[in-house]
């Protein structure tokens, strides 16, 4: 059986694919698993991991929940980081 993947290699990786996506699409919790699993296969990514790794993501700040028409990920505004 392959080596499962490590919760700080999804989180980087959730969190470049919400980088990349900025402006130009929202992505729902369902999309970063499904790519997630996609990307490292579902025998090495559990939708378990998928999940610690977007609350890691969201409880340090990186990212953020929005609620428009439904739940997204997406990385804090400007406001809310300070800048």
């Amino acid at each position: 059986m392959a080596e499962p993947v490590t919760i700080e290699e999804l989180v980087e990786a959730m969190y470049r694919m919400v980088q990349e996506s900025t402006g130009s699409r929202r992505l729902r919790p369902t999309d970063l698993t499904r790519a997630m699993v996609e990307r490292f296969s579902a025998e090495r990514c559990s939708r378990q991991a998928c999940k610690e790794a977007m609350r890691r993501l969201t409880e340090s700040g990186r990212c953020v929940y929005t609620f428009y028409d439904g739940s997204y990920v997406e990385l804090p505004s400007e406001e809310t980081r300070g800048a």
